[in-house]
C-alpha cells in the first residue's frame, strides 16, 4: 500500500495510507478536492487539489467520487434525468469505435471555442 504525505493544519506533515485519503472530483472541470482524517489531532482535512494531484492519488489507490455540478456556467442544466437504454446504447458504440473514442478526448481536453 502506498504511503501519502500531506499537511495538516495544525499537525504539519503526516504521512497516510490510501485507504486514509478520499479524492472528490468535479466531472465537468475535473478540478476536485481530497480529504483525511489527521492521525495525530484527528482533525479533518479539506485541500482543493489540481488534476494533477489528482491523478497522482488516483494512481496511488485512493478512492474517488465524481460529483455532478446541477448547471453549467450558462446554468444550463447538466444532468437531465437518468441515463436512458438509447443513451447506453450510443455509448457502448462509442467504446467501441477507437477512433470516435479518440476524437471524443481531443475534444474534451481542448478549451472551449469562442462562438461569438
Amino acid at each position: 500500500m502506498a504511503t501519502i504525505r500531506a499537511t495538516c493544519h495544525t499537525c504539519g506533515d503526516v504521512e497516510l495510507t490510501t485507504t486514509d485519503v478520499s479524492v472528490w472530483v468535479n466531472a465537468i472541470d475535473h478540478k476536485g478536492t481530497y480529504s483525511f482524517e489527521c492521525p495525530e489531532c484527528r482533525a479533518t482535512v479539506v485541500k482543493p487539489a489540481e488534476p494533477r494531484t489528482i491523478d497522482l492519488l488516483l494512481a496511488s489507490g485512493v478512492a474517488y467520487e465524481l460529483s455532478v455540478p446541477a448547471c453549467d456556467s450558462t446554468g444550463a442544466t447538466s444532468v437531465d434525468g437518468p441515463i436512458s437504454r438509447e443513451e447506453l446504447i450510443g455509448f457502448q458504440e462509442l467504446l467501441a469505435d477507437d477512433e470516435r473514442v479518440w476524437a471524443a478526448l481531443e475534444s474534451a481536453e481542448s478549451p472551449p471555442r469562442d462562438r461569438g
